[in-house]
């Protein structure tokens, strides 16, 4: 969420960044936005004013008593009588007007940073670098939605059955190249020096609104209404949310932290060959990476984020490129992403299997997660990465490894594995 100081102090920054999202009733809101904060101030002053001079009062009827001027007494009394009420009027529409303008605030998304490029949709994005060389298939190569039926180690028919469309079941070799995925994946947040962690994978509300999936994509999400409760989209959720309403003491910080979770994403209105297979799914694996940091640190934090990302790609053997989201393009909670795509041979397109984001204090202002400097205090840097998420790596493996003869797997995985080859 954005802070309201930056708001009154930067207006004409905040609507150009918020222009750059493409964010399009951004003057509308930002001027609704900054009303009712004077009209919260006013309020707020003059709610002040009556209890000062209620407790003034207070103060000169316990004198008037002592001395035994009661009419005096019952007079003060009576002001103080109004002064309560008025009080009392003042805090309620104050209460009205903080949450009108929290909701506004809420609709906001986060500004982007001055390096993002100017937009509309993917095709805007920068290209910052690819690395390594495109395998060249044979005429008979296959993509791995028929690769997984030849080797029948994923089967989303039973899927459907068990569940519907978009839930696979994965089986023998496949199951287990899942489970070898999640362990190389941790194993390897361990070794650079991130905690790993096992939090819930239902959320409440609090948490939804900490990190800004709610209100922004309450319509992804599944809810259970009898508790109220989500199905996390992402680890990002409550591995963030562990912070919520703290003040984290320095010698404490960068945290660093890591968990493996299914994600769960309903893709309301998700068609087409872009989304067959594994390309897009409701349930998946995801490992994440977590760091909240000195905002002065923040940027350094999200290069080592896509760093490490990449150093479990080229141990994959899968090339990939790292992109710049536009601004158009761009999450909502995000000052600066970074998506990581892998080279599908046999569809012959990109495919996105990682996004790292800056929020900047976006998130942490929300989340009240802060820490203090020199006895004052101030808001985090909050940041999060895919490391990685599971199916579309497991698309690109199954196409460019796959031989006349079965699918080689890149040697990392042979011990998690405990095989070498599918087929």
């Amino acid at each position: 969420m954005l802070q309201l100081s930056v708001l009154r102090d930067q207006t004409d920054l905040v609507l150009a960044g918020l222009a750059k999202k493409r964010y399009a009733t951004a003057e509308a809101d930002v001027a609704a936005i900054l009303d009712l904060d004077q009209r919260r101030r006013a309020l707020q002053t003059s709610h002040d004013a009556s209890q000062a001079e209620a407790n003034e009062l207070a103060r000169q009827i316990g004198a008037l008593m002592k001395s035994g001027d009661k009419a005096g007494a019952e007079t003060l009394k009576l002001r103080t009588a109004e002064l309560k009420q008025h009080t009392q009027a003042a805090a309620a529409e104050l209460a009205q007007v903080e949450e009108g303008q929290k909701q506004l605030l809420y609709k906001l998304p986060n500004l982007p940073h001055a390096s993002v490029p100017e937009g509309r949709s993917a095709a805007d994005n920068e290209v910052v670098r690819e690395h390594g060389a495109k395998p060249e298939l044979g005429a008979n190569a296959q993509p791995h939605w028929d690769l997984i039926k030849k080797y029948d180690i994923i089967d989303f028919e039973l899927g459907n059955k068990i569940t519907g469309a978009g839930f696979p079941v994965y089986k023998g070799q496949g199951a287990r190249l899942q489970r070898a995925l999640i362990n190389f994946f941790l194993d390897e947040a361990r070794a650079a020096g991130y905690t790993e962690m096992q939090p819930p994978i239902l959320v409440n509300e609090a948490s939804g609104y900490g990190t800004g999936q709610l209100p922004d994509k309450e319509g992804q999400m599944y809810h259970d209404a009898k508790d109220d409760l989500y199905l996390i989209p992402t680890a990002e959720v409550p591995l963030t949310n562990i912070y919520r309403d703290e003040i984290i003491p320095t010698d404490k910080l960068p945290i660093r932290i890591t968990g493996h979770t299914p994600c769960f994403r309903r893709e309301a209105g998700s068609w087409g060959a872009d989304v067959r297979g594994l390309n897009r799914l409701h349930q998946f694996d995801k490992v994440e990476i977590v760091q909240i940091t000195e905002p002065e640190h923040s940027y350094a934090a999200l290069d080592t984020m896509v760093a490490h990302i990449e150093n479990l790609l080229q141990k994959l053997g899968l090339p990939y490129r790292v992109l710049r989201l536009c601004g158009g393009d761009m999450g909502f909670t995000s000052a600066l992403t970074y998506d990581l795509e892998v080279w599908s041979a046999a569809q012959g397109r990109w495919l996105e299997v990682s996004s790292a984001s800056n929020f900047e204090t976006y998130q942490a202002n929300r989340l009240k997660c802060r820490y203090k400097v020199e006895g004052k205090t101030q808001l985090l840097h909050t940041l999060n990465g895919s490391a990685l998420a599971l199916p579309r790596i497991v698309a690109a493996l199954l196409e460019n490894n796959q031989t006349a003869d079965g699918i080689e797997l890149p040697e990392v995985l042979h011990s998690y594995c405990g095989f070498s080859k599918i087929g």
